[in-house]
């Protein structure tokens, strides 16, 4: 029987989550399946993506096909890479210890770009917030001079024009 490992949909219209199964391929999209070995959710930033990596890793190497969303899912994961170790130990490239320590060393890299994205993000929002209170803030001040101007009492303006002739006196008399 041919297996594939792919999506399975879930979620209102708009809001997709998906679970992560190994199918028969001849089944519905939505229907039958043998097991569940994860979760995806696209709606968080970045993506949440649960995985049993034990399972998926043996079922992988059983020879479940994944579908191409599920290829770059296995992939971001390391799955994938970890299959391409395990040939290498296979064909005497590398030994097992070795092939451990390269996926442990990826694993920290991945583990650093996420928490990178992760804070990015966070300060943006952050970076975000302030400017818009600031704004906010000028408007306030904007509309707190508008309102003083329009109250104030429009004595002031005649006191310019006071001023005004009674230097035009003054200059005549030099």
């Amino acid at each position: 029987m041919a297996t594939k490992i792919r999506l399975q949909r879930h979620g209102k219209k708009g809001k997709p989550f998906y679970y992560i199964v190994v199918a028969d391929a001849r089944a519905p999209r939505d229907g039958r399946f043998i097991e569940r070995i994860g979760s995806y959710n696209p709606n968080t930033n970045p993506a949440t993506i649960d995985i049993n990596f034990d399972k998926t890793f043996e079922w992988v190497n059983n020879g479940a096909q994944p579908t191409d969303t599920c290829r770059a899912i296995l992939s971001y994961k390391g799955v994938l890479y970890k299959k391409h170790l395990q040939g290498g130990v296979t064909k005497g490239a590398l030994t097992q210890e070795q092939a451990d320590e390269k996926f442990a060393a990826w694993l920290d890299q991945k583990e650093g770009k996420i928490t990178g994205k992760k804070s990015n993000l966070a300060s943006a929002k952050d970076e975000a917030r302030k400017a818009a209170l600031a704004a906010e803030a000028k408007k306030k001040e904007e509309k707190a001079a508008a309102i003083a101007a329009k109250n104030t009492p429009p004595a002031e303006e005649e006191a310019p024009a006071d001023e005004a002739a009674a230097e035009a006196p003054a200059e005549s008399a030099e």
